[in-house]
């Protein structure tokens, strides 16, 4: 999509947020990219400038697009260390360290882990694109952890179909503000993008999908609970925040949690510790642990246990 656009606001449209106008209109327009077309002044209503996204449409108005060309970004093999867990002609299962993006995106095209698979095997499958080749699933920046990586679409189709039925196993180890009473719990709560802040996903039923979290308490320390997480489903931030959702954010989630880092750490204590899956061609069920980063195991070493 690029070039100008035009639309009339009609009747049934009007009370509309702009940003959710523009995907009713224009179909093929995500909510997230009319977010980012009105940020850079490329749309306008009644001829003036829109500025926020949370403006208003009524009956009668007049919204105009300039969508400008992609811009086409070429992603340059990097000779990064990988913490490989196995690889075949197929997938490759990898550690991805903490602090590391997954896929190249706004301000991060150097240096991700798309970047280092690149530079170690050619094949990657093509699925997702130029910007996110053989990338199945992904964890945030400063989630370190377990990910599968497909080298062909076949067997990228086959572990999408396996997460889309929920029978791969993700298990993930997270540290908690707070000492939670119960030893097990469930939080089944729907995720969508904060109204407030378009950057932070939460809890709500606007425009959400539904999201659920089973947690299992492994130990408890003085202000704080270990415990481990399986996840239903999973959408953007998913653990971040139905654990903030029940009142036990992350350990320097400085985005969901309290705004003074924990231990000094910018960026959640989370990890994803154990991967389970079907083998797309010999069907053999193949299950990966991978142990916490260091740094994460000298903070719970220096925690009085209650």
């Amino acid at each position: 999509m690029q070039g100008h656009f035009s639309c009339q606001v009609e009747e049934q449209f009007t009370g509309l947020r702009l940003d959710v106008f523009i995907t009713n209109a224009w179909p093929n327009m995500s909510r997230s990219a009319a977010g980012r077309l009105i940020a850079s002044g490329n749309v306008r209503l009644n001829g003036d400038l829109a500025d926020r996204v949370s403006r208003k449409v009524r009956i009668g108005d007049l919204v105009d697009l300039e969508v400008p060309a992609a811009q086409e970004y070429t992603i340059s093999p990097e000779d990064i260390p990988l913490d490989i867990y196995y690889e075949d002609n197929d997938l490759v299962v990898v550690n991805k360290s903490r602090g590391m993006v997954v896929h190249p995106a706004g301000g991060h095209y150097q240096g991700t882990l798309v970047n280092a698979l690149l530079s170690h095997c050619r094949d990657l499958s093509g699925i997702n694109g130029i910007m996110r080749p053989g990338i199945v699933h992904r964890l945030d920046k400063d989630t370190s952890g377990l990910l599968m990586v497909a080298k062909n679409d076949a067997t990228h189709q086959s572990l999408s179909k396996q997460l889309q039925d929920r029978q791969v196993n993700r298990r993930y180890l997270a540290l908690t503000h707070g000492m939670i009473r119960e030893n097990s719990g469930r939080v089944d709560a729907p995720i969508g993008r904060d109204s407030r802040d378009r950057q932070k996903m939460a809890v709500t039923h606007q425009n959400s999908k539904e999201a659920t979290t089973y947690y299992q308490i492994l130990r408890r320390y003085s202000g704080f609970t270990w415990l481990e997480i399986r996840l239903a489903t999973g959408r953007t931030h998913q653990i971040r925040v139905h654990l903030a959702y029940i009142g036990h954010p992350v350990a320097g989630d400085l985005r969901y949690g309290p705004s003074k880092p924990a231990f000094g750490l910018n960026g959640q204590f989370l990890h994803a510790h154990l991967l389970g899956f079907r083998h797309p061609g010999t069907g053999e069920y193949l299950e990966f642990n991978a142990p916490i980063p260091p740094e994460f195991q000298m903070i719970l070493d220096g925690l009085i246990v209650v």
